[in-house]
C-alpha cells in the first residue's frame, strides 16, 4: 500500500516539484498539495495522509501553528518539518509542538522519499545539521531540573529517539523486540506526561534528563 503523503508549502515551484517527485515515486502517492492552512483540519480530513510534509515558514498560519492544531486532532499523525532555516529556537519550537522529523528543503529528492518513509514507520528523521544542532542542545541545556524516574532502558531509548531513531532501530540497538520498544515508549510517554514522539524530545531536551 502506497504511503499517503499531503503537502503544506507556500513556494509554488517547489510545491509542484514535490507533488511530482512524491505521486511520481513507487510506493507513494500525494493526496494534496496545498499554499497555505487556511483550511488546514478540513483539508487533513479529506485527504487522511499518512504523513504531512510541513512548510515552517508560511502566511497566515505558520507551520509551527499548523502542528499545534494538528497535535490536538490528530495526535497520531506522522508531521515531517521541512524548512530553509537552521534556527535553534524554531528547531525546538516544532520539535516541541509535536513535529515527527525536521528536514532542510536542501535535501536530495532521494533522500527526502526516504525521510517521509522513516517518518512513516515511526522514525523522527532529521537532516544531519539539524541533528547536530538538536544533540548540541542536549549537551549544553542546564542540569536537569526534574525527575522523572524512569529505568535506565527507558532512558536508553529516549536516548535514541532524541537521535530520531525508528523502533527497528532502537530494537536492534538495544537487542530488544519491536514490541517491547513500544512498551518501553509507552511508559516514557506516561511518566514524561507527553503524548507524542516530538513532546518526549523536546521535554528530553528541555529538562536535559538524556
Amino acid at each position: 500500500m502506497a504511503i499517503r503523503v499531503m503537502i503544506f508549502e507556500d513556494n509554488q515551484s517547489l510545491r509542484e516539484s514535490l507533488y511530482q517527485l512524491i505521486h511520481g515515486s513507487e510506493g507513494f502517492t500525494c493526496t494534496g498539495a496545498y499554499e497555505n492552512c487556511s483550511h488546514l483540519l478540513e483539508n487533513i480530513y479529506k485527504n487522511k495522509p499518512d504523513v504531512v510534509l510541513m512548510d515552517i515558514q508560511m502566511p497566515g498560519i505558520n507551520g509551527i501553528e499548523a502542528v499545534r492544531m494538528l497535535r490536538e486532532k490528530y495526535p497520531d499523525l506522522k508531521i515531517l518539518m521541512q524548512t530553509i532555516f537552521e534556527d535553534d529556537d524554531k528547531i525546538f519550537q516544532s520539535i516541541y509542538a509535536g513535529a515527527s522529523g525536521y528536514i532542510l528543503k536542501n535535501t536530495s529528492p532521494v533522500r527526502i522519499l526516504d525521510f517521509i518513509k522513516e517518518t512513516y514507520d515511526g522514525g523522527a528523521p532529521m537532516s544531519p545539521t539539524v541533528a547536530a544542532k538538536v544533540l548540541n542542545m542536549v549537551a549544553q541545556h542546564s542540569p536537569k531540573t526534574k525527575d522523572f524516574n524512569l529505568t535506565g532502558r527507558e532512558s536508553e531509548v529516549l536516548v535514541c529517539l532524541v537521535k530520531g531513531m525508528s523502533y527497528k532501530l532502537i530494537a536492534n540497538a538495544c537487542f530488544i523486540s519491536v514490541d517491547t520498544v513500544r512498551g518501553h515508549i509507552r511508559s516514557i510517554y506516561e511518566k514524561l506526561h507527553v503524548h507524542s514522539k516530538g513532546e518526549a524530545v523536546a521535554t528530553a531536551i528541555k529538562s536535559n534528563i538524556v
